[in-house]
């Protein structure tokens, strides 16, 4: 599954106290609503947390790392869980997309009502050795507020992360985007007084990306007063990487006896019987025969 790519910067403060990441998801976020259909809220709760994987993604150390962002609240969206890889491609599963819980007095989506209370989890895949975890509970449930937590408390990272999705009134993403800012080791404290600072600028960051800055102009802001280097601009964007032949191989690891189960419940009339897999990332629907799953 393929759509337009967005993309992220990636930079340093010249003096090595920080690294900064800026990306214009709006595209990526727009290829997640069209495979899963979601509300305003849902689309919001969803793209913040794909946004954030996104940048986090393009941080991983190997080509073939991943990492997985799961909100298991009790709110009503359910569990929501976004995938990124080296690259930053993503892709995002909300288990209500139908979520869409009242507005804040302020007129604002109710994010942190649709995830509700639970746990973040971070689950890392380096190489081919175990899966580093990581768990904290959910603070608000506006997701940035709970990355940045996350990265404080259980890795021992200083970050400001600034998300946004603007919804149109059609349903579509009129644009979203992060900031994501990392201290790194021995950083320089008037570099971080000056974070601290600018850290106001960035708090309605969609609103930036509509009214047409670029990343650039967005780490200008971040970084006002600090020097820094752009390394790179890299594209992203929304991708399943499901297949045909990787669903099968989910199907069979289900066991001969619960797939003739599954068969035998179907009422073919006479016709071969088929058993059909979605893919929870895209939607998209894989049919087997039952000569293909005997096999």
């Amino acid at each position: 599954m393929e759509n337009k790519k967005s993309t992220i910067l990636r930079g340093m403060t010249r003096d090595g106290s920080a690294r900064i990441l800026v990306i214009n998801s709006t595209e990526l976020v727009n290829g997640m609503i069209r495979a899963h259909k979601t509300t305003p809220t849902a689309t919001a709760a969803l793209g913040r947390t794909a946004t954030a994987a996104s940048m986090i993604g393009t941080m991983l150390p190997e080509d073939g790392d991943t990492v997985t962002i799961t909100f298991a609240g009790d709110g009503e969206a359910g569990k929501v869980i976004a995938v990124a890889d080296y690259f930053g491609n993503v892709k995002g599963y909300i288990q209500n997309p139908m979520a869409n819980p009242p507005k804040k007095p302020n007129g604002k989506l109710d994010v942190g009502a649709a995830i509700g209370r639970g746990t973040l989890s971070f689950v890392k895949q380096l190489g081919k050795g175990e899966p580093q975890i990581g768990m904290t509970e959910i603070v608000t449930g506006e997701i940035a507020e709970d990355i940045a937590s996350y990265f404080a408390n259980s890795e021992q990272v200083p970050t400001l992360l600034s998300l946004g999705v603007l919804v149109d009134k059609d349903y579509t993403c009129l644009a979203a985007g992060g900031v994501l800012v990392q201290l790194l080791p021995f950083p320089d404290e008037s570099i971080v007084d000056i974070l601290e600072r600018n850290a106001s600028a960035l708090g309605g960051v969609s609103h930036l990306f509509e009214r047409g800055l670029s990343n650039k102009e967005i780490a200008d802001i971040a970084l006002e007063g600090i020097p820094y280097d752009v390394f790179d601009t890299v594209e992203v964007e929304y991708r399943c990487d499901c297949s045909r032949a990787r669903m099968l191989e989910k199907m069979r690891s289900l066991g001969s006896k619960e797939l003739l189960g599954l068969l035998d419940e179907q009422e073919a009339e006479g016709k071969e019987r088929t058993l059909t897999a979605a893919c929870r990332f895209c939607n998209s629907e894989y049919t087997f025969t039952e000569k293909e799953l005997i096999k």
